[in-house]
């Protein structure tokens, strides 16, 4: 009975601690931990962050989007009313002055296109910081998941120093420029801007 009793003592003394007992024991490791797991829940939060701010400039390029509609279908509305209410014998004096509603046709177009290329690439700008902060995510995640299976087997200066090498020496494959989803919303815009000028025109001239 002794014998079986010393037995099953030196079994269990010899099986292996959990990698997570081992990293509880050892100060660097656990102290290691705890900064990757900090730091990953900094990640999720700056993604949480971008994802919003993202979802708000979306929402602020739609609203130029319906806001240039109904400003060129109300002025154009407008004017044909006006138009359409004064004598045949006006129309001289409305085209001769076509160019006061063309002008501010002009400026309102331009100034809606500029705005909304400027909030293009905002998001634009945030949606790569998103990937960014994704992929840092998940290179800490590995680590962390490395260090939770190998316990104390997992070598401190060789993953750490991975982990920073392959943050710095990430490379940003910049594609040739081309022809984006931004552009053509430029040129459709410019296009609609043209077409608007020229109905205005029909509108006051004939």
């Amino acid at each position: 009975m002794a014998d079986e009793n010393t037995n099953n003592t030196s079994i269990m003394e010899s099986k292996p601690l959990h990698p997570l007992h081992q990293i509880a024991g050892t100060p660097t490791h656990k102290l290691l931990l705890k900064q990757w797991l900090k730091e990953e829940e900094l990640i999720l939060n700056r993604i949480s962050l971008k994802e919003t701010q993202i979802d708000g400039t979306r929402k602020e390029i739609t609203n130029l989007y319906c806001f240039f509609f109904l400003f060129h279908s109300t002025s154009l509305i407008l004017l044909f009313s006006a138009v359409s209410s004064r004598a045949q014998s006006h129309t001289g004096s409305y085209c001769h002055r076509s160019w006061i509603p063309s002008l501010c046709s002009v400026l309102c177009s331009l100034g809606i296109i500029w705005a909304v290329r400027y909030k293009s690439d905002v998001e634009a700008h945030l949606e790569k910081l998103l990937e960014r902060e994704k992929e840092d995510g998940q290179l800490l995640g590995k680590c962390v998941e490395e260090l939770k299976k190998k316990g104390v087997e997992f070598d401190l200066l060789k993953e750490v120093d991975a982990l920073r090498r392959a943050k710095s020496l990430r490379i940003e494959t910049k594609a040739v420029r081309k022809w984006s989803g931004r552009d053509f919303v430029t040129m459709f815009f410019f296009s609609v801007s043209c077409l608007v000028l020229a109905l205005t025109r029909v509108i006051l001239c004939n």
